[in-house]
């Protein structure tokens, strides 16, 4: 799903980048106002726990793989404000630490995914929280996220002047789909998991009044950590869909703007072992939960000084 450097024109990149910086400080001036703050001591917790799932790609068929966005999970718990900006937070550490993603394609990933994925995944939800289909909602939201922003990157691509033969783009838009309907199936399932060990968390209700008990940031934190660890031991190693549309068109992007020790979610100092993998991912793991945590005590100061 990340767009990497060398695929969209500098037209497209430019003016997207140029569209994502004005949109992200919108979205977090709205979010100091916006989100709960209740539920502002989650952002370090999950943020960490969806960084974590992105490492762990899926099969979705024709030698193509996908992993967990996230962005609906995120909005369902957090709203969609700080939802985008946990999502923003992710990309640019996968941007500029390991390389997963472009740095001048940034912009880019970030109007596709953090902002008009995330809003796609949480209407559906927001319109039917409250009723007997809220299960349903989130499914639906967790397909309308990915499927928004694979169609968003298809046309970036086109834009770019990347001719898709016909059939080859019906190829990636059932392959985006499929990756969509997985992503609707975890995010049900996992809302549904951490519903039931916090009942305080219940999306039913606009506040929540309690914050998250320690039990609960622990258990998050645990999975979080064993994903990493562990989880890419069995992690799909074909490359994504967007990457796998490059290989079929013969668009070369293996040359980095920079180059990181991280890069590939490796350190590079120790080869391709599993303790190279786990160390990356950790350390990432580690930056991810320090950021969305600053940025929460940074939302939360800003919502006393402002109801002050």
């Amino acid at each position: 799903m990340h767009i990497p450097d060398n695929f969209l024109a500098t037209p497209v990149w430019a003016s997207l980048d140029a569209i994502a910086m004005p949109a992200v400080a919108l979205v977090s001036r709205r979010a100091r106002t916006g989100t709960d703050t209740s539920r502002l001591p989650l952002l370090g917790v999950m943020g960490a726990f969806v960084f974590a799932a992105q490492m762990i790609n899926f099969p979705v068929g024709a030698g193509t793989s996908g992993h967990l966005v996230g962005g609906t999970l995120l909005a369902c718990l957090l709203g969609p404000e700080a939802a985008a900006l946990v999502v923003t937070s992710i990309l640019i550490v996968q941007a500029l630490v390991f390389q997963d993603g472009g740095v001048l394609a940034l912009g880019a990933n970030v109007f596709n995914m953090a902002l008009c994925g995330v809003l796609a995944g949480y209407l559906p939800f927001a319109w039917l929280r409250r009723t007997k289909w809220k299960y349903h909602a989130v499914f639906l939201g967790g397909v309308c996220s990915v499927c928004v922003s694979g169609v968003l990157a298809l046309a970036e691509l086109t834009l770019s002047g990347i001719r898709m033969p016909p059939a080859l783009l019906i190829i990636s838009g059932l392959l985006f789909l499929a990756n969509a309907v997985l992503e609707g199936a975890i995010t049900t399932v996992v809302l549904r998991s951490i519903e039931r060990m916090n009942p305080g968390l219940s999306t039913d209700n606009a506040e929540m009044p309690e914050r998250p008990g320690r039990g609960f940031s622990g258990a998050v934190a645990l999975v979080s950590l064993l994903l990493t660890s562990f989880g890419i031991l069995v992690a799909s190693t074909a490359p994504d869909g967007i990457e796998q549309l490059a290989l079929k068109l013969g668009v070369r992007w293996n040359t980095p703007v920079l180059h990181s020790p991280l890069a590939n979610y490796e350190i590079q100092a120790l080869g391709t072992t599993w303790l190279s993998k786990a160390g990356a991912g950790l350390l990432g793991l580690a930056a991810i939960y320090t950021v969305c945590v600053l940025g929460s005590h940074v939302l939360a100061r800003a919502r006393r000084t402002y109801t002050s």
